[in-house]
């Protein structure tokens, strides 16, 4: 499914639609360009779940926790490493929830992960030209919400 986002408010609009509709244990693969919209769409996220924290990208913290929503939002950001340091991670125990409270995994660079759970939404954010982007949205073993294909 392919969304029209004219600004970034329609970027943000999209995040919130899926932060009220996603489940604990969702996994959202963040794809593409620097200033695509990758942090935006998941500030949206946040809000639908009523984070009301700042959210930022942790470039350079990997991984921002916020647990005061209606689920946790896990907000990793792959950008600086390779393939091989992003296996060392375990990144599979935030959405496995083994040793973490079930919640949303948002993962920015979700390109440079050696391998991907078994069910997850894939998010490319593209460029329509300069002040407009393109959100292609691919559900993997899992569904999608009326509310946002309806967007």
């Amino acid at each position: 499914m392919k969304i029209f986002l004219a600004d970034a408010a329609a970027t943000r609009k999209l995040g919130i639609a899926l932060g009220q509709s996603l489940n604990a244990g969702n996994v959202i693969l963040l794809q593409g360009d620097l200033g695509a919209g990758k942090t935006t769409l998941v500030q949206g996220i946040g809000f639908g779940l009523g984070i009301s924290d700042p959210i930022v990208s942790p470039t350079f913290t990997l991984i921002n926790e916020y647990m005061e929503g209606r689920l946790p939002l896990y907000h990793l950001d792959l950008y600086r490493l390779e393939p091989k340091q992003v296996a060392a991670l375990n990144l599979e125990t935030y959405w496995e929830g083994v040793e973490v409270t079930p919640g949303i995994v948002a993962i920015e660079w979700a390109e440079r992960m050696p391998y991907k759970p078994d069910s997850y939404l894939g998010v490319r954010l593209t460029y329509a030209d300069e002040a407009t982007r393109q959100a292609e949205i691919t559900p993997h073993n899992c569904t999608i919400s009326e509310e946002i294909a309806s967007i």
